[in-house]
């Protein structure tokens, strides 16, 4: 049997797939997996889950006036003549789509060539990969109810989002393994893989109303880390504070598994991927999602979240170094609140979402090869 994943871009795209990836090489009988894209995202990440990567160039549809949207156009148009030609030549019994700008030309191809589709939308409004392939896909899977409206209700269901074992790896002694000292409870502020200037530049200046009380562990992305070093230190000059803040750009899944065990609170992005695995380590949450403008899912992936009453949401443009420091205080200063949204969080965890996808990939592979 052979298996074909796209989607990326983004880790949010690609680390669901190879949550999947990990349950298909499980199998007595492990069916060969493909990764199509104009980039394999992670090589370490392909050949740990033993997926063959097929180049498969695409464009991106921006939201905004760029030259680059001309240039993309053909990207595409060029990049369905290829994936017509390596998907004819792979022929892969079912394709699992994460969307994503790289799946566009892979799933115009499958239509072509009439290989089953299962599509994956982790936001609450659906990308425009997703919405292209919905009406012909077999199988649509969603990890917010509020995106159900907009599939078709029979092949539509709710599943989750697709976690890494590594992510789901829990710690008798988490801050022990991080070495962090338990006096204080931790705070765990991450702005993903690229970072949030933002979010970065208002934790700095909260540092002196926050250190005192808590120890911080700061995730500020690729590219940010000297200039963040460099403005604590400025900051808070010599202080022993400084002792109680851990500065890292980017982090494996071990620690990231670690820090959601240890953390007495999450400050995040509004990314699905990582409001879910938070919720699999039943957290409170603070989200403050990227502004509309930017990003038109943040923002209501991050209300649909904090509905379940698992997070509160501070708008980026509300958000100020007093309130940030204010609302941790007031989640984390009150027992039965902090315990009560860790609850709520539990209840939108799906554990078994990759087996459940492997499982489907797998029925339909084995009924279009037979």
């Amino acid at each position: 049997m052979k298996i074909g994943f796209v989607g990326g871009g983004t880790g949010g795209h690609f680390y669901p797939l190879m949550a999947v990836a990990e349950e298909l090489t499980k199998e007595q009988k492990p069916p060969r997996l493909y990764y199509f894209g104009p980039e394999p995202y992670s090589k370490e990440a392909l050949q740990t889950n033993h997926i063959t990567y097929v180049y498969c160039p695409a464009g991106k549809l921006r939201r905004y006036f760029s030259v680059q949207n001309f240039i993309d156009v053909f990207k595409n148009f060029f990049g369905v003549f290829v994936a017509v030609f390596k998907l004819f030549w792979i022929y892969p019994d079912v394709i699992f789509s994460k969307g994503g700008y790289t799946s566009i030309p892979i799933l115009i191809a499958a239509r072509f060539l009439m290989i089953p589709v299962v599509i994956h939308e982790s936001d609450a409004v659906p990308g425009r990969a997703n919405k292209l392939a919905a009406s012909f896909a077999k199988y649509i899977a969603i990890a917010h109810n509020d995106v159900a409206k907009y599939f078709p209700k029979e092949k539509t269901a709710l599943i989750g989002i697709p976690l890494r074992a590594e992510i789901k790896n829990t710690s008798q002694n988490p801050l022990a393994e991080l070495g962090i000292p338990a006096d204080k409870p931790l705070i765990y502020i991450t702005g993903g893989s690229l970072g949030a200037e933002r979010l970065n530049n208002v934790l700095i200046q909260s540092l002196s109303e926050l250190l005192p009380h808590y120890r911080i562990f700061h995730q500020v992305g690729d590219g940010h880390l000297e200039a963040i070093q460099l403005a604590a230190q400025s900051l808070l000059a010599d202080s022993p504070l400084l002792a109680n803040y851990y500065l890292r750009d980017s982090l494996d899944a071990k620690t990231v598994a670690l820090l959601l065990d240890a953390a007495a609170i999450i400050v995040t992005r509004a990314g699905s991927t990582t409001l879910f695995e938070i919720a699999y380590h039943g957290k409170p949450a603070i989200v403050v999602p990227i502004p509309e403008n930017i990003s038109r899912d943040q923002r209501t992936n991050a209300y649909s979240y904090a509905r379940s009453g698992a997070a509160i949401v501070i708008e980026e443009h509300n958000l100020t170094p007093h309130l940030l420091a204010e609302q941790i205080q007031s989640i984390i200063s009150d027992r039965s609140r902090t315990e009560a949204m860790g609850n709520a969080a539990r209840t939108l965890s799906f554990p078994d979402a990759a087996k459940k996808i492997a499982d489907l990939l797998l029925s339909i592979g084995r009924t279009h090869g037979s």
